[in-house]
């Protein structure tokens, strides 16, 4: 009796699971800005709370928050891993390199990269279709700006901030042949000093409608108290500034991050390169304010079923460049790993893409 009860204790008789086994699954978070950003992390972390919920105590999460994009990165991606988390996301794309780094030292481990382009057996990548609300945000800003001036507040001259400016823009001309698009480059994702001076700076310049590709609310709340439009990012912003709000185009992570980690439980989980959208409701336009005219509103809502449905193809040629050279020749549509390639502005943007 005795060694049969040593052995129930150690967990070493049929029909005992071992307490690992009733362990959760462990799922790690990297987020380039803090979750309180109110854009971009804000809504992953949203994604990661809706995972949790969705599979409940078979499931326990672990996010860190502000990584920086390089070695800090890398480092915090393998604490991540040693700490036995089966399927790691790492949110950014400066988070591309360390990712397929840590992801060669530990081949067991599921790794899932956002925005990126560089995969391996056990690295996925995720990103969603963000030029599809540019091109809804630009078709709006054509139409709403007096000036025919609009400008975009870009973070960094990655391939989505660059193919998102070139989609804002043809989004705009295709409403307004008049209209100019100034580009002004904060260089950070989430800094509220630095994009207040970036909004400021382009509506110095005359700007009347603002697009913004950074994190905080800070350029919503500058233009309200300039009284110009501005369009939220990554999350519904419309709190911030109730009369210069347009719309915002909100990211759903949410299903993915539940379909992701489903897989991964079940032993079908393979790598990918996954593109979300309207289509799947992984994008969202959010808080149409009441305050526009009916023909905006009116045009925004043909728009947006056009781009869901596909009837519209912000990407399908032909298109120029702005050097006169044909990047998508006529009848042919990028392809998604052409579109996280683009490095070039469209006809029409008098700006150089940074180096």
């Amino acid at each position: 009796m005795k060694l049969k009860s040593l052995l129930i204790g150690l967990g070493l008789m049929a029909g005992v699971s071992l307490a690992h086994a009733e362990e959760p699954f462990k799922v790690g978070f990297v987020y380039v800005g803090p979750v309180g950003d109110l854009g971009w992390s804000y809504e992953h972390d949203r994604g990661r709370e809706e995972m949790q919920k969705f599979f409940g105590d078979k499931v326990k999460t672990t996010f860190v928050e502000n990584v920086s994009e390089g070695a800090d990165a890398q480092r915090v991606i393998t604490q991540l891993a040693k700490a036995g988390n089966k399927v790691i996301f790492t949110t950014s794309f400066g988070f591309m390199n360390p990712t397929i780094k840590v992801a060669k030292r530990f081949p067991n481990v599921v790794f899932e990269h956002a925005t990126g382009y560089k995969r391996a057996k056990n690295l996925g990548t995720y990103t969603l279709r963000t030029y599809e609300g540019r091109y809804i945000s630009g078709v709006t800003a054509g139409l709403l700006t007096k000036t025919n001036t609009i400008g975009y507040i870009g973070a960094f001259p990655i391939p989505e901030v660059i193919r998102d400016i070139d989609a804002t823009y043809m989004g705009a001309k295709s409403v307004n042949p008049d209209v100019k698009l100034k580009i002004v480059w904060a260089n950070t994702w989430y800094d509220p000093g630095k994009e207040t001076d970036a909004a400021n700076a382009l509506m110095d310049q005359g700007v009347d409608v603002l697009v913004q590709h950074t994190d905080s609310p800070a350029p919503l709340i500058a233009a309200q108290k300039r009284g110009v439009r501005a369009i939220g990012q990554a999350s519904d912003m419309s709190k911030f500034a109730d009369k210069a709000h347009v719309f915002s185009v909100r990211d759903n992570w949410a299903p993915y991050y539940i379909k992701t980690v489903q897989q991964v439980m079940d032993g079908t989980w393979k790598s990918q390169d996954f593109w979300g959208g309207f289509h799947d409701d992984m994008l969202q336009l959010s808080s149409i304010n009441p305050n526009l005219p009916a023909d905006v509103r009116a045009k925004i809502d043909q728009t947006y079923q056009g781009v869901k449905s596909g009837t519209i193809q912000p990407f399908k040629g032909p298109i120029t460049d702005n050097t006169g050279k044909v990047v998508v020749p006529a009848g042919h549509t990028l392809t998604d790993e052409e579109l996280a390639k683009v490095n070039w502005y469209v006809d029409g943007i008098t700006d150089k893409v940074p180096n």
